[in-house]
């Protein structure tokens, strides 16, 4: 364990804002887990996230000593569409879980990490090195991997700051009334089912905010639409989609009990990825296109011209 002091220069409304501005290197996340796990104190006393702290406080901080990873270099195919020093942009395919957990030990996008990449960032742990944001095992697309810990904080900030922009296709259950819209929502476990999420009260969810846009409408009752994230709430996207009626096709939690389409999950992509490079401030844009999958499905639709 290797212990820090750090004496506050000014008033701060709440503790855990003082240590993500003072901490280098760790995340707003990472430092949430160190005051819930009580490495966090002034006076000899453990701090609250929300307690205040005043001028010329001395607050320690207890950091765990690093751990290599648990996670293991595996030998599987990788679709890398961008990579240099810092970061590289993974183009997932379906199927594949982004890190372990819940069952998942091997097969994953950070055991393929591991096995092509020479660095990961470390701020996630031993379990997510490398992971800045997520997207589902059976969601297809764009990620970006953070191969040092100052461009996974650079990453990091501009996910949270909505900055970093993430667009995704999808293919919905119907045809939407409306063209474009916005929806938004607080999004929180369901509480009839604690594996799903759910559109629920503000006082048991987070704010989660998706903007959509009709792209393309069917004959045979679907939609085509493109979804533009302004929060990044698990399986938002896909809990939206439900809200407004039109389930994404495929969906086999949120989606019909009986599908069309044989497919192995939502029709669902992260179509396009921008952000500021984290060294040189270039902004960047990748776009990765529809998979075969997706696309054989939309061949078989026909257009519905606009009257």
């Amino acid at each position: 364990m290797n212990k820090q002091t750090i004496t506050a220069r000014e008033n701060f409304a709440r503790a855990d804002v003082f240590l993500s501005e003072n901490l280098q290197g760790y995340t707003r996340s990472s430092v949430k887990k160190l005051f819930q796990n009580g490495l966090v104190t002034a006076n000899g006393k453990p701090l609250k996230p929300s307690q205040e702290i005043s001028a010329l406080t001395q607050v320690e901080v207890t950091l765990p000593d690093a751990v290599e990873y648990s996670a293991k270099p595996e030998n599987i195919p990788l679709d890398i569409v961008y990579e240099d020093a810092d970061i590289a942009v993974v183009n997932k395919p379906q199927g594949m879980t982004v890190h372990m957990g819940n069952g998942n030990v091997d097969g994953t996008l950070v055991n393929a990490l591991l096995y092509r990449l020479d660095n990961l960032s470390g701020i996630n742990g031993v379990i997510r090195p490398g992971i800045v944001h997520r997207i589902d095992k059976d969601t297809s697309g764009l990620l970006v991997v953070a191969k040092n810990d100052a461009a996974h904080l650079s990453l990091s900030l501009q996910i949270e700051q909505k900055t970093c922009k993430r667009t995704y296709l999808a293919l919905l259950e119907g045809n939407l009334k409306t063209d474009s819209g916005t929806v938004t929502t607080y999004i929180g476990r369901d509480p009839s089912d604690r594996i799903k999420m759910a559109v629920v009260p503000p006082e048991k969810g987070k704010l989660a905010i998706t903007d959509y846009t009709v792209l393309t409408r069917y004959i045979q009752g679907y939609t085509l639409c493109r979804f533009d994230l302004k929060t990044g709430r698990t399986h938002q996207i896909r809990v939206h989609a439900k809200y407004l009626a039109h389930p994404v096709v495929g969906d086999p939690v949120y989606g019909l009990k009986k599908q069309k389409f044989k497919l192995n999950g939502q029709l669902l992509h992260a179509w396009r990825l921008t952000l500021k490079h984290p060294v040189t401030g270039e902004e960047m844009t990748f776009e990765a296109p529809l998979p075969d999958y997706f696309t054989g499905v939309l061949n078989k639709l026909t257009e519905k011209v606009a009257n």
